[in-house]
């Protein structure tokens, strides 16, 4: 198409009148030259791109065409569908300068992004997601200043997370979970408007620090993170479910957490934990419905303040250093309607009798276990007492000489 027809048309806004932009006609065509031909399977989207006909006005025509949509003779949306295409991002797709979305996910793209993508200034969403890209996160993707949502999880990509992530000064959801991603994650304090972070399955080391306060869920599990949780976390006010397992947090946990305002869902377990503080209020304010603090090394007696937990629904305490007695309390938060409906503390130094009240507790409505504790009878006939035995007498006496 001609520049001057071009310009014509922008000025009298005629745009029936008119065809793609070629730049994004190239756009579309080098994206698609980029993809395996073998990969492009009959009845896929990719498929249906026809390139005889204007690709924007065909989207209206006779023919079924589907994977890209367009304003005004540009390009604005490009969501694949997940054909299985292999390949990768030709670095042409930066010559769609009015994309606003671009979503390749569930395919099987690979390589690393092309820096061209720096010129998609107009893109809000950038999904790469359970791809096979790899490489770098490309600093250049910090030119992106429209982006709201980046999902490159479920990739290959290695390295440090850029600080040049924390320039999205709009940026609502980051999702980077399931690569190979390394050093210690940037200080993203300054996005005030993330309110979800997923960075679970990488190599992430160091400490926790810069969260931004609009935070509504955060999850890093399965990392090498480290150290303390920072105490600025009840500034988190709008925090609903943290998972931070499978680390090697130590320390105490803090009490924000069981007085937190909008906290529902909290999952410590299979960290270095060594105590609990208790809160001012006993959790009375708490929103939690599920904690999970199994496999840690938290010491001390059961804290009965979780029972006063007015929500609470699922609690695992399970493979830490617990002594002492079962405070009744807990089979009572077990027995109320509504009341906890999983309980599990195995794997500790418990001991003494089994509060009557557990007596009363059936299988079909409650999951408890005390399996791998000190208690002297624990018979198979209580439903929680099945699924193990309890430690050796010399384990127990070994852990407190005071266990009888």
């Amino acid at each position: 198409m001609a520049r001057s027809t071009v310009l014509w048309c922008a000025l009298f806004i005629v745009v029936a009148e008119c065809g793609t932009l070629d730049g994004d006609v190239q756009g579309l065509m080098q994206l698609r030259d980029g993809v395996e031909s073998a990969s492009i399977t009959p009845g896929s989207c990719l498929a249906s791109w026809d390139f005889t006909l204007d690709p924007c006005d065909s989207l209206f025509g006779e023919r079924f065409t589907c994977g890209f949509r367009c304003e005004q003779g540009r390009v604005t949306e490009i969501t694949l569908d997940g054909a299985g295409y292999s390949g990768s991002l030709a670095p042409g797709v930066g010559s769609l300068l009015a994309l606003k979305t671009l979503d390749l996910s569930n395919n099987a793209l690979s390589g690393p992004l092309p820096s061209s993508l720096s010129k998609l200034t107009s893109l809000q969403r950038l999904v790469l997601s359970r791809n096979a890209f790899s490489g770098q996160i490309p600093p250049a993707i910090s030119s992106l200043a429209s982006l709201e949502e980046l999902y490159l999880d479920n990739n290959r990509f290695q390295g440090l997370i850029s600080p040049s992530l924390t320039a999205f000064h709009g940026l609502r959801r980051l999702e980077l979970q399931n690569n190979a991603l390394s050093g210690v994650l940037p200080d993203m304090s300054a996005l005030p408007n993330l309110y979800f972070l997923d960075a679970s399955d990488n190599q992430i080391s160091g400490g926790i620090a810069g969260l931004p306060p609009s935070l509504v869920e955060l999850s890093m599990r399965n990392n090498k993170l480290e150290g303390d949780l920072p105490e600025n976390l009840g500034d988190l006010k709008w925090l609903q479910v943290m998972d931070l397992s499978h680390n090697q947090l130590s320390g105490a946990l803090p009490s924000v957490l069981f007085e937190h305002p909008s906290l529902q869902q909290l999952t410590l377990s299979h960290n270095a934990f060594s105590q609990l503080q208790v809160p001012s209020n006993f959790g009375a304010s708490s929103e939690l419905i599920a904690v999970d603090l199994g496999y840690n090394k938290i010491q001390g007696l059961l804290p009965v303040f979780v029972t006063m937990m007015p929500k609470l629904s699922a609690l695992s305490l399970e493979s830490n250093c617990f002594t002492g007695l079962v405070p009744a309390e807990y089979a009572v938060k077990a027995a109320a309607v509504p009341g906890v409906v999983r309980l599990l503390l195995s794997g500790n130094y418990l001991y003494g009798p089994i509060p009557s009240s557990f007596m009363i507790l059936k299988p079909d409505s409650v999951t408890v276990s005390l399996v791998d504790n000190c208690f002297m009878r624990c018979p198979a006939s209580f439903f929680f007492c099945q699924g193990g035995a309890q430690k050796t007498l010399s384990a127990c006496r070994n852990f407190s000489p005071a266990i009888p």
